[in-house]
């Protein structure tokens, strides 16, 4: 990783920019995935998977007898570690849920709010490489307590045409509807548009690289939700001199396995401990089976030393990394000043995986600089709020002249006479 000293603020906006591939080329590529699953539907599922999984499908549904085989595949230790994982998912996400609270604004007008389950939603789930069952438990389970009616599942296949074994045991354990053999864009077009075999959601959720991203954005413009943008992963680790070098290197290459156009940052006061981190990460990156992947998205990483652990936290916020991880015995003195990150894991001791697969937080977090203005998955996610008020006889009367006037003003006439009729019926009386 390259070490950059001292960077003036005025350059640490292209410091943070994130290494993507020719916008025009990507957004044409899925454009044309996506009009031709609008107009080919299962036709041009089967063509695309052939195309870049290099699978002939005849079905595209998992079958129960497949869901049947799965389980029997996985072994009982890796069960019961997801069941654990699910559980503590559950509590975190089921503490989520609000009451429903009535307010009287006015004597006479009483206001509240009601969550609503988004009825069929969408989860798209990596498959290939690095086949992600944990993010089902991070999607499926908050779909599942917020009460989601129907939840489809999309994920490519092996080269053998078949889903694997954990992401098909996991999907059943939350409670997915259908399962289907479908990745990459090809798979959000399917969720969005519908096809003679994958119904039509209403909102696509999950994580994805630049294609599923970018046919993510594109759909939602078209009138389907998404749950925010969510590409390449990545993390950013502030270290100090309390820090432990061989945990950070570890972290630091835990995000760097996902891919090559993943990122890892490191930020801190202390050079000699940018150095000691150095000499750990090519220890550690050699006993990787990925370290190939993780060696390029290595080389697009880098490394910031400041003078103070001010502009350590300045400098995240300017990054608003997906997962910030504040590694020092004094985290706490940071939590305030953190205002952008994904998620934020305190302490030598609280490691990204945690949140990745058991603590009970959500993984599926913004990247890209996007926690800046979005939040990660929770339970809000899967509903939606609907407003209620009721206005009884001494409301109208109490609010009347007032929503009068303001009619009155911005030249809304119907909206005026709405109040006055109600009025006159009143002091009729």
């Amino acid at each position: 990783m390259k070490i950059i000293k001292n960077p003036i603020a005025q350059t640490w906006s292209s410091l943070c920019k994130r290494a993507t591939i020719n916008e025009n080329s990507l957004q044409e590529t899925v454009k044309t995935i996506l009009n031709d699953v609008k107009l080919n539907k299962d036709k041009a599922l089967k063509k695309y998977t052939q195309l870049f999984d290099g699978v002939s499908l005849n079905s595209l549904k998992v079958s129960e007898k497949e869901l049947e085989e799965a389980e029997k595949l996985v072994s009982d230790e890796l069960k019961s570690a997801i069941q654990l994982a699910k559980s503590n998912i559950e509590k975190f996400h089921t503490s989520q849920k609000e009451e429903t609270k009535k307010v009287i604004t006015t004597k006479g007008v009483t206001c509240w709010r009601k969550n609503v389950a988004i009825e069929k939603v969408g989860l798209y789930i990596p498959g290939g490489s690095a086949p992600l069952f944990s993010s089902i438990l991070m999607l499926g389970v908050p779909a599942k307590i917020a009460g989601c009616k129907e939840i489809i599942l999309c994920t490519p296949t092996n080269k053998e045409g078949k889903v694997n074994a954990a992401i098909l045991y996991t999907a059943s354990l939350v409670g997915v509807t259908k399962i289907f053999k479908v990745g990459g864009a090809q798979a959000i077009g399917a969720m969005a548009y519908g096809t003679e075999t994958i119904p039509q959601v209403y909102k696509i959720l999950g994580p994805g690289n630049q294609f599923v991203t970018k046919a993510k954005e594109l759909v939602q413009q078209q009138g389907v939700a998404i749950d925010m943008p969510a590409g390449p992963s990545e993390v950013l680790v502030i270290a100090d001199e309390t820090s432990n070098p061989v945990f950070v290197a570890a972290d630091l290459l835990s995000q760097a396995e996902h891919g090559a156009d993943s990122q890892s940052v490191l930020v801190t006061t202390n050079e000699e401990v940018a150095k000691n981190v150095e000499v750990e990460l090519k220890k550690q990156l050699e006993d990787l089976p990925r370290k190939e992947l993780a060696k390029k998205a290595i080389e697009n990483s880098f490394t910031v030393v400041f003078n103070s652990k001010e502009e350590c936290i300045n400098f995240s916020n300017e990054y608003a990394p997906e997962h910030l991880i504040i590694a020092s015995e004094k985290a706490s003195e940071y939590i305030d000043g953190v205002m952008n990150a994904g998620s934020v894991f305190l302490g030598n001791y609280s490691c990204e995986s945690a949140g990745d697969y058991a603590s009970g937080t959500n993984h599926t977090l913004p990247t890209n600089g996007y926690a800046k203005n979005y939040s990660g998955v929770s339970l809000d996610s899967f509903v939606k709020k609907i407003t209620f008020q009721e206005v009884t006889k001494e409301g109208i009367d109490n609010l009347g002249k007032a929503i009068e006037l303001m009619a009155e003003a911005e030249g809304l006439q119907a909206h005026k006479n709405a109040i006055t009729v109600r009025l006159k019926e009143l002091n009729n009386v």
